[in-house]
């Protein structure tokens, strides 16, 4: 029986037998099963009801349809606030029950995938097979390749596409698939085989989420499951995103009871008052009820002012807030410009209750790996023996941006082993090396046999690398494409195809690569001349202190190239090879032997045998090799640093790879002033370096951090701690390594940190974890108050993601663990302008001036029945007809404000993109604040006022054209409820900056709905069949057919907009904000073209990637063993791809897999 116990994070231990079920259950694991659905069948309709009446809008509009239940209160009828309740909680819950279904299908399909993962149990033994997906944690036992190596591809986890390798223990992989064997052994935490100890570490385990490439069956067994595994638990918990604009609704709902509350009384105290000194006089003949006072009679008038002046929260804002997000959400959906089609993806917006807060993003946190870059490696130039390689240029001498070429790709079909993927453009390479140029050839040579590469040749000259880092796959691949094929190895030789002929070099010995040494060399000895060569490449500093002085002049002309290389963002590797003596040669490999088998010192020894045989080498040149961006990725960087957009990029990689790519996206630069590194190994290192980095940066900066404290949220209950932006003269960057961020990020360190990091105009935290990422989001949100934005592709990114305020997932070839906890997702990292710039601006203005005419028509509306309520005897009656109440936000004024919140633009979005400054009043929420809504109050207040009193007055002792009297109740009802639509549908117009036919539609429409409706429930008919519902018979018609009547409408909309008009006029002239000289621009100028493709800068850089290969430990013991390279008899290794179609198969321009490489980070549960 196979016993483990395996201690974790949250448990004392955990045991665990192999295929032993009973005693696995009766610990109670968690099974495999993923659960992420809210409802069942059952459960739905009370955990909604119950989820949607946690929402104090719509508990309230309960409370009041209870209120109107009562006969003794309620001058309303019932229907008046049941048929608003009902509509939005079914549309709630209808959409609730859509996103709950996808949640249910995406749960079957992870757990009903072939091998039916979902039943799989802790401590099961599994055989997987190649191209099969890891959906439990596993410690590997067996496998089919020699050595017991299993070959995984993480790209789910951390984007990486590269295989990396994990082993099993010799003594399980011995087993082989022999099944009793395998459930034989015990282990407990260590594995123990007849008394021996073997210790188990993570190269033992299979992560979910990895999948198994190039290996024909390996065994497992399922030592965590499901939530348990390290994929969920570095998830992060999911937690409900709500907008700032959220969250201030909540505030100003609140705000608007207090001032309902306050209103009612008023309105109750007034009644009491007006029952004892004028209500006395009217009991003659209309009496009270029976044991009703001016006490009772007060107390039952606040309750039916409640109800009267409910309209202030009026319940479908609530229905045409989710309407308006759906609408911009279906547009990021449908737009095409957001659309790859390499991938046939679409962008996708998979929340629907955040698109106004993308127009109010203020830090944009992204991965590297996958998401800035493609992860694929391509040998872009070189320089050999002085001349540069690799660059076009036109007749008039300019240099041509690559990408600019079509159809100049260069043709290798005279090689008929090249890379078909290979692209390059420079003919005078191909011309030079063909020529037999000793330099050029000697420079790939050199490429075809300094490496740690694995070849596979399955077909006649189809050759498949397999690559420690992809980097280094893309040298051997120019070498095989430029005439120096390397065919295949053994432990002691490497073939290579030199120009169509076949030489074997033997491999005498391996100078293996690691990070003191920055190099790597080989010896080989060419058959059948017997040529000793030493091959060597690196960092060109450490190469460059190496090569014999007879280089000095050659080494000038190369670093000039390098730096021209470094400029352009490229990695750069420096080559130099040096004949060897054979007496010294024999010599030295006797000393190395005896190094190589010392028990003392071994490390040290080998050190100074390498040091002595690496000297006096002989340039031949250099490699640029680019870790390609995503199309566009500096443009978009640059356009969002435009928009006052700090992009911070938080990766698992190395600190030069990091830096690299920061020069590449034009994030760091050369005329920055300085950028910081801190890398200290303690706390107060870290200290000391972000202290001196501040000082430079911000001298006369106080030295403790100024906190402001203040009270937010609902109830003042929410405490905030803001720091302040500190303004600093010129840009500087920051990189700061994941030890040194561990450090920063202690509660004493953090405010340093969070000070230093954003006086810096770039940050860049490489080598951090999946909980690093997440715990700087959440820094930053919580002492700076601005929206952030996490954007990733890996699974190590869904923390991040999930932590920021909009998370955003790249879908592609990298895997989907990211899109699937995303609130939106695109393909390409470039889209993410777009939908800032373009749709996340839009939907934060409509959303903004939907909320402000909103509440501006509904306070209007309810001011105009305080005002009545001084002429009533503050008996509660209602201003206008009931039915008028009912349909005024649902019918009357619904379409019209829908129309402006999901098509209006202030302007288009090629200007959009000309003037990213478009984008910074969201990022201040200017255009809805507590000012703004204040703003709203007073312009309802001053509106109810003219269109109470100017009716009011003009009906007052007016008489008819036949001189009847015409200044009843339902008269004044019907003249002030149309003032009051025609003066918030002329808002309307003025608030619309962008006008289609569906607006026009709209507008009018609703304006002659109102009509038509009014003179049918007005009619005799309507009055005949429900003579209760329809009280007002004739009062249309008796009223409209009046001039004084349209003229007092006329009248009230004028002194309405009037003042409106000149306001807006006199802001634009003197205090115009942003979007006004905008506007004024657009009507001046043509539409700008789209903007051209630029041909970057050539930049001159001395600070470069020193070195263009991995940089962790190599594996030249690992090619040289002979066990390595021996086959178990009858199995055959599968290709790398069993789907030709798969994006991963036709990825361009190539794929390099990898033997062993130090992932890319350390996640941590």
């Amino acid at each position: 029986v196979l016993l483990l116990i395996f201690y974790f994070s949250t448990e004392e231990e955990r045991h665990l037998r192999a295929n032993d079920r009973p005693f696995n259950l009766s610990y109670h694991y968690a099974n495999n099963a993923i659960k992420t659905s809210k409802y069942n069948i059952f459960t739905f309709l009370p955990l909604n009801l119950f989820e949607q009446f946690r929402r104090l809008a719509n508990a309230y509009f309960l409370f009041l349809f209870i209120l109107q239940l009562i006969p003794q209160i309620s001058s309303l009828s019932w229907f008046t606030t049941a048929v608003p309740l009902i509509l939005v909680l079914s549309i709630t819950a209808v959409k609730d029950a859509s996103d709950d279904i996808n949640r249910h299908k995406s749960d079957k399909q992870v757990n009903n995938q072939t091998e039916k993962w979902m039943n799989v149990q802790v401590g099961d033994i599994i055989k997987l097979e190649n191209n099969q997906f890891v959906t439990a944690d596993l410690l590997l036992l067996s496998s089919s390749e020699p050595l017991n190596l299993v070959y995984v591809e993480t790209a789910e986890l951390d984007g990486e596409t590269n295989l990396k390798v994990k082993q099993a223990l010799t003594v399980t992989g011995d087993m082989g698939d022999n099944i009793d064997e395998l459930a034989g052994f015990t282990v407990q935490g260590t594995l123990t085989v007849n008394g021996q100890t073997y210790a188990l570490d993570n190269d033992k385990v299979l992560l979910r989420g990895c999948t198994l490439r190039n290996t024909e069956w390996c065994f497992g067994l399922v030592i965590f499951g499901g939530p348990d595994t390290k994929l969920m638990q570095n998830s992060g918990k999911t937690t409900f995103k709500r907008t700032s604009i959220d969250h201030l609704m909540n505030v100003l709902v609140l705000c608007i009871f207090g001032f309902l509350a306050s209103m009612c009384t008023v309105m109750a105290i007034s009644n009491a008052i007006w029952e004892v000194r004028e209500g006395s006089v009217f009991t003659a003949f209309l009496p009270r009820e029976p044991g009703v006072d001016a006490a009772l009679s007060s107390f039952l008038s606040f309750w039916s002012y409640v109800i009267v002046l409910n309209t202030v929260v009026p319940i479908s804002l609530y229905v045409s807030v989710e309407i308006i997000r759906l609408g911009n959400s279906f547009y990021i959906d449908w737009d095409r410009k957001m659309y790859y089609p390499k991938n046939d993806t679409p962008a996708q917006a998979r929340t629907t209750t955040l698109n106004e807060e993308l127009g109010q993003i203020k830090y944009i946190f992204s991965d590297k790996t996958g998401t800035l870059t493609q992860n694929i490696m391509t040998f872009n130039r070189c320089s050999i023996n002085g001349k540069g390689y690799g660059e076009l240029f036109d007749f008039s001498g300019q240099r041509v941006e690559i990408t600019e070429v079509r159809g100049e790709y260069l043709d290798f079909l005279w090689n008929h082993l090249a890379d078909p993927k290979f692209i390059f453009h420079d003919h005078s390479l191909v011309e030079t090396v063909r020529a037999g140029n000793p330099e050029a050839q000697a420079f790939f040579r050199l490429l075809a046999l300094c490496h740690t590469v694995m070849p596979e040749e399955k077909k006649e000259g189809e050759l498949n690398y397999q690559a420690q880092s992809p980097d280094e796959g893309a040298l051997v691949t120019a070498a095989r494409n430029f005439g120096f094929v390397f065919r295949s190895r053994t432990p002691e030789t490497i073939t290579v195809v030199e120009m169509g002929k076949q030489v074997t070099y033997e491999l005498l010995a391996v100078l293996d690569f690691n990070n003191v040494r920055k190099r790597m060399s080989v010896i080989g000895e060419r058959n059948p001349e017997g040529k000793l060569t030493l091959y060597c490449k690196g960092a060109d500093t450490i190469i460059y202190e190496r090569l014999h002085p007879s280089c000095n002049k050659l080494m000038k002309v190369t670093t000039d190239h390098l730096n021209e290389y470094a400029g352009d963002g490229l990695r750069t590797l420096v080559l130099a090879y040096k004949d060897l003596d054979e007496d010294y040669m024999d010599d030295w490999k006797k000393r190395h032997h005896e190094a190589s088998t010392a028990m003392d010192g071994r490390e040290e020894r080998l050190d100074e045998l390498y040091e002595e045989i690496e000297k006096d080498l002989q340039l031949l040149g250099a490699t640029a090799v680019e870790d390609k961006l995503q199309d566009g990725v500096p443009q978009t960087i640059e356009q969002l640093a435009k928009a006052d957009i700090k992009i911070w990029v938080l990766t698992g990689d190395k600190q030069e790879t990091a830096e690299n790519i920061g020069y590449s996206c034009n994030m760091l630069r050369e005329e920055m002033k300085d950028v910081f590194i801190v890398a200290a190994n303690t706390a107060e290192g870290v200290k000391e370096e972000l202290q001196n980095a501040r000082r430079k940066m911000c001298p006369e900066a106080p030295e403790e951090a100024s906190v402001i404290k203040a009270r937010a949220g609902l109830f003042w209950c929410q405490k905030t701690e803001t720091v302040q932006d500190e303004k600093v003269d010129g840009d500087y960057g920051l990189v700061i390594n994941g030890h040194s961020l561990a450090f920063a990020l202690e509660k004493d360190l953090q405010l340093e940190l969070l000070r230093t990091a954003c006086m810096c105009q770039t940050v860049i935290c490489c080598r951090v974890t999946p909980l690093q990422k997440a715990q700087v989001v959440q820094l930053v949100k919580r002492y700076k108050q601005a929206v952030t934005l996490a954007i990733g592709d890996g699974a190590n990114d869904v923390s991040m993601i999930k932590a920021a305020h909009i998370g955003v997932g790249i879908s592609g070839q990298e895997g989907m663990q990211a899109v699937l906890s995303s609130d939106f997702s695109f393909a390409q990292f470039r889209y993410l302008q777009r939908l800032l710039l373009v749709h996340g601006r839009w939907s934060y203005l409509r959303m903004c001036k939907f909320l402000r005419y909103f509440f501006y028509k509904n306070f209007t509306f309810t001011f105009v029945h305080f005002w009545y309520a001084f002429f009533c005897g503050f008996s509660a009656q209602t201003v206008y007809d009931e039915w008028f109440i009912t349909l005024y936000n649902l019918v009357y004024t619904a379409l019209p404000v829908l129309g402006m919140s999901l098509f209006d633009q202030d302007v288009n979005d090629r200007w959009s993109f000309q003037y990213p400054q478009l984008y910074s009043p969201g990022q201040l929420n200017l255009y809805f604040n507590k000012k703004a809504f204040v703003r709203c109050m007073m312009h309802s207040c001053y509106s109810s006022l003219i269109l109470f009193f100017i009716p009011w007055a003009a009906m007052y002792d007016t008489v008819r054209d036949d001189g009847k009297d015409i200044a009843d109740y339902q008269s004044f009802a019907l003249l002030a409820q149309t003032c009051l639509l025609v003066v918030v549908n002329i808002q309307l117009c003025l608030d619309t900056h962008y006008w289609t036919a569906v607006n026009q539609f709209f507008v009018w429409g609703s304006l002659a709905a109102y009509f038509a409706i009014t003179f049918t429930m007005y009619s005799n008919g309507m009055f005949l069949i429900f003579t209760s519902a329809f009280p007002f018979i004739g009062t249309a018609r008796n009223s409209l057919n009046q001039p004084n009547v349209w003229l007092t409408i006329f009248l009230t909309s004028l002194l309405c907009t009037l003042p409106v008009v000149a306001f807006r006029f006199i802001l634009i002239q003197l205090w115009p904000t942003i979007n006004d000289k905008m506007r004024h621009k657009v009507r001046k100028e043509a539409l700008p073209a789209p903007a051209p493709r630029r041909l970057p800068t050539r930049r001159i850089s001395t600070r470069r990637s020193g070195y263009a290969f991995s940089h962790s430990q190599g594996y030249g013991d690992l090619v040289t063993s002979r066990r390595f390279l021996l086959k178990k008899p009858l199995k055959s290794r599968l290709a790398l791809f069993t789907q030709t179609d798969s994006p991963l198969a036709e990825n361009q321009p190539q794929h390099y897999r990898t033997i062993a490489e130090e992932p890319e980070e350390a996640q941590s549960p």
